[in-house]
């Protein structure tokens, strides 16, 4: 997507300019996941024109791997954001009808060829939120994906602004979670998107872990060939500063991350998608849970500091801050 964003933390057209990046869910991870040295391909579908290509340019510079990207009719998808400051939240506005990925058909993908020699696939809850042909898209391709041996993966990610089609997120994320090997997701995640309430509340400010211990068996329960559940624990105090943390449930053992205190954040957008980033290449490259967690938990930490969507963090600055260095002391 065009993310088009005023400065700083101005209002929208407190100015008359709009910053330009790019960004978008699976491409945040995407980019992550390269950014740490892992095979990373993005699948969507783009126009053919300026803007679409400067998108598969960057995403080439990170190292993504952009051959399975389809040509289609459409446009690309923008969102503005406004960003918040204290108390006054930040806003997002999408402007994605009739986007190139909302508009896409099956039959624009060749997904035998997409996923051959691949280990994983992650989608998040956005894409299916798009149209009912972006729901279809996205239940044939994990479907695909499950058929083909990859472990699968889904960040639940409701956006109440978006499923405006006829279909409830509950109908089409409940069908598409059946074939999800590990969920991501927050708590209003899984009361928005699965109709799985327990008491624990976004807004509240103070997180209650036994809720969630409690929520993630209830989420593994009903999907009985779901692996492990990862919820992440946002404590909003404002908007500028946000305790942050995860959970992470396999039905044998209930791991809870350190947290950490992020004062004075840059951007949060993208923070839940970096979270889902760390976790793949954690849950790829450590022998626990636990490690993989931690390692999750400390990049989102890190992308709370960097302006736009992409985490551009590595491997070794991730495991400093896992390891207890988050001074901040210059580096020579």
């Amino acid at each position: 997507m065009l993310r088009l964003k005023p400065p700083g933390v101005e209002r929208f057209f407190q100015t008359s300019t709009l910053e330009a990046t790019f960004g978008g869910g699976e491409a945040n991870v995407a980019v992550s996941l390269a950014n740490y040295g892992m095979n990373a391909s993005f699948v969507t579908a783009l126009p053919d024109n300026d803007i679409a290509n400067a998108i598969v340019y960057q995403l080439r510079g990170f190292g993504v791997d952009t051959s399975h990207i389809a040509t289609t009719k459409g446009r690309v998808g923008i969102y503005f954001l406004e960003a918040g400051a204290n108390q006054r939240p930040s806003k997002v506005i999408y402007d994605r009808a009739d986007s190139s990925i909302a508009t896409a058909k099956i039959s624009d993908f060749d997904l035998e060829s997409a996923f051959k020699g691949a280990t994983w696939f992650h989608i998040t809850g956005i894409t299916p939120a798009l149209s009912e042909a972006s729901a279809e898209l996205s239940i044939a391709a994990i479907k695909k994906a499950k058929e083909m041996g990859l472990t699968t993966s889904c960040d639940l990610n409701f956006r109440k602004n978006l499923w405006k089609y006829g279909k409830e997120a509950k109908e089409v994320m409940r069908e598409l979670t059946k074939y999800v090997d590990v969920i991501i997701a927050n708590e209003e995640d899984c009361q928005k998107s699965l109709g799985i309430e327990n008491g624990a509340h976004v807004e509240s400010g103070e997180l209650d872990t036994k809720k969630y211990e409690e929520l993630a068996a209830e989420v593994l329960k009903q999907f009985p060939n779901t692996q492990k559940i990862a919820i992440t624990l946002r404590e909003s105090k404002s908007a500028n500063h946000n305790g942050w943390g995860a959970c992470i449930y396999d039905r044998n053992e209930f791991y809870v991350s350190k947290k950490y205190d992020i004062f004075n954040i840059v951007d949060r957008v993208g923070g839940g998608d970096s979270f889902a980033g760390g976790l793949i290449y954690g849950l790829n490259n450590y022998p626990t849970n636990a490690q993989a967690l931690e390692f999750a938990v400390a990049a989102s930490c890190l992308k709370h500091s960097i302006g736009g969507d992409f985490n551009r963090v590595s491997v070794k600055e991730v495991e400093a801050l896992m390891g207890g260095d988050g001074s901040g002391r210059v580096q020579r």
